[in-house]
Formats: C-alpha cells, structure tokens, sequence
C-alpha cells in the first residue's frame, strides 16, 4: 500500500515539474502547487 502513495506522490510531483517548466501553472494560477510539493517532499524522503 506505502508503494502506490509514493508512486502516485512522485507521478504527481513530475507532472507538476513538467507543468511548472513549460508555463502552465503560472497560466492557470496554480504555482502555488510547486510550493506544496517542495513543503511536503522533506517528510516524505524522510519517512523513507
């Protein structure tokens, strides 16, 4: 079950990289996404 949350919590953080890089976000007014991620990745490579 811990390897589905990881895999879907890491598909998630590349999309938003890819989103975030090619401009998207910032179109849409989600950058604060990138934001989230980059709080939440600290627990969860620690968790590891």
């Amino acid at each position: 079950m811990a390897l589905i949350i990881y895999l879907t919590y890491y598909a998630v953080a590349i999309s938003a990289l890819f989103l975030h890089f090619s401009g998207h976000l910032e179109r849409w007014g989600m950058e604060w996404v990138m934001l989230v991620l980059a709080v939440t990745v600290f627990p969860v490579v620690i968790y590891l």
